[in-house]
């Protein structure tokens, strides 16, 4: 699906009913964060365009801002070129689609986010009307769902991830850097010639975007390629004013900058409400981007996002992460030639730390191979963290099937349950202890993974009682009664 930019993003979205705009005044001060986080609800809430934002008037540089474009799993659907009503499995079958595609990108001359260029003592990050997301967060979050450029000094190989960042100074943006990440190994690169990182931020583009940057794919392939085979068409590429880097020539808004390795130029940055639903990354001197330009078209919509995830409370990371998550474990072992996977899912209420597939099983430990495949990916960085491997009778997305099979399919006397320790993992996860979650220390956090194999023991015997089978027969009622009942329901007095 090509929209073009934001805006024929948001049109598609209005057209379709999925757009909220409001135009009453909305503090970007914490308000305009709550609204987000009870529109977006359990994942049935609308897009929101707001229109009105407090101390940003109709003559401000910036006076809207857009959130939740994929908050919503029809909206992801959309996104494909799927109906709205598409499955979890539909949408992940996309993407893993996207995934292995190739469109390589179309430099053009110009485009509409030159209509405005800023540089020297016109750059003022705060004339944008960026939000306060939480109240416990340290500043104004800028960076939450753009898509930040990096170029592999080496290879010319462009990056576009989405790493969080706040408003330092009107021209510094101090952001957590990781060396995992992949910009993380971009930035080493640069570090070894003694030179500055050059980034760009793009704040607001259609769709794929967001997706395709907050999706870690392996670190030599640039995400403007799987960009243009999600969309179907290439992505129009023009050079930035600063830096040596390419940018959507229709976005929205693109923040130019470099990244120095020296500590002198850190700036205080966190916390912020993460993914986990806990504020992480606690206060701290961080790497800084330095502006150097600001790029934007005339009257440019600001795109961010609420991030952090409980319970009945999902946000556009959710929803993304269970599609995009699932779709790369799913490819990851179909490489590693681990057979017989019929689905994989990961509940958007964890963002793909937890990770279950249903596998049709042909050999014992096959379910442990899976899981082994999946944490030495380099995909397991963030996510992952626990594994469930089921049978194909069980449905990996509903909690209750998962359960019973947990009850009556582990035996952790029987290895079901493997423990996997000092492993790299996510520092932002609060159940890991606070000083191995020092990242410019470790480079990473510390995690010990988790395999529950829910299938069925290989290793008892086929029993004649049970006609051949490991386990005994369900309760479910055979074929033919099931037919015969659901044929005649009406005439037992039922509804349909």
């Amino acid at each position: 699906m090509v929209f073009g930019d934001l805006r024929g993003w948001i049109d598609h979205l209005r057209k379709e009913g999925e757009l909220q705009e409001i135009d009453v005044e909305v503090d970007w001060n914490c308000e305009l964060g709550t609204v987000a986080r009870k529109a977006f609800g359990t994942g049935n809430g609308p897009a929101l365009l707001f229109n009105n934002i407090k101390g940003y008037g109709e003559k401000a540089r910036c006076s809207r801002v857009f959130t939740g474009g994929l908050s919503r799993y029809s909206r992801v659907a959309m996104m494909f070129g799927l109906p709205k009503s598409a499955s979890i499995t539909e949408l992940v079958k996309a993407a893993r689609t996207a995934y292995a595609g190739r469109v390589a990108p179309k430099i053009v001359d110009d485009g509409p986010v030159k209509e405005v260029v800023l540089t020297g003592d016109a750059i003022d990050l705060l004339e944008f009307p960026v939000p306060k997301w939480h109240r416990e967060d340290g500043g104004r979050y800028i960076n939450t769902l753009q898509g930040t450029v990096t170029m592999d000094p080496d290879t010319g190989r462009l990056n576009v991830g989405v790493y969080r960042g706040m408003v330092g100074q009107k021209n510094t943006i101090p952001s957590l850097l990781w060396r995992a990440q992949n910009w993380g190994g971009d930035f080493a690169k640069w570090v070894d010639r003694d030179q500055d990182m050059p980034v760009a931020c793009v704040l607001g583009w259609e769709p794929c975007l967001p997706f395709c940057a907050a999706s870690p794919l392996p670190p030599d392939v640039s995400e403007f390629e799987v960009m243009g085979a999600l969309r179907g068409a290439p992505v129009e590429l023009v050079r930035c004013e600063t830096v040596p880097l390419l940018v959507p020539a229709s976005a929205e808004v693109v923040i130019e900058g470099y990244i120095s390795n020296d500590p002198k130029t850190f700036e205080m940055e966190g916390p912020f409400g993460e993914y986990t639903g806990y504020f992480g990354g606690d206060q701290g001197p961080k790497h800084t981007i330095r502006v150097t330009a600001i790029t934007h078209r005339k009257r440019p919509i600001l795109r961010g996002t609420l991030e952090g995830t409980l319970p009945k409370m999902l946000n556009e990371n959710s929803i993304m992460s269970s599609v995009q998550r699932a779709a790369l474990a799913w490819n990851v072992l179909e490489r590693a030639g681990v057979p017989g996977i019929t689905d994989v899912h990961c509940p958007a209420a964890n963002n793909g730390t937890t990770l279950i597939i249903q596998m049709r099983q042909r050999y014992r430990g096959q379910a442990k191979q899976a899981a082994m495949a999946i944490w030495g990916s380099s995909a397991s960085h963030l996510r992952y963290k626990h594994v469930w491997v089921v049978d194909e009778d069980i449905d990996v997305h509903d909690y209750a099937a998962l359960d019973w099979a947990f009850a009556y399919r582990v035996n952790a006397a029987e290895d079901d349950i493997i423990f996997v320790p000092g492993t790299f993992g996510s520092a932002l996860d609060p159940s890991t202890r606070l000083p191995l979650r020092d990242t410019l220390t470790y480079g990473t956090g510390k995690w010990c993974r988790v395999l529950i194999d829910a299938t069925v023991n290989m290793d008892f015997a086929p029993e004649a009682q049970y006609d051949g089978n490991r386990y005994p027969p369900t309760v479910k009622p055979h074929p033919q009664d099931w037919d015969l009942v659901t044929r005649r329901w009406k005439e037992y007095g039922f509804k349909d």
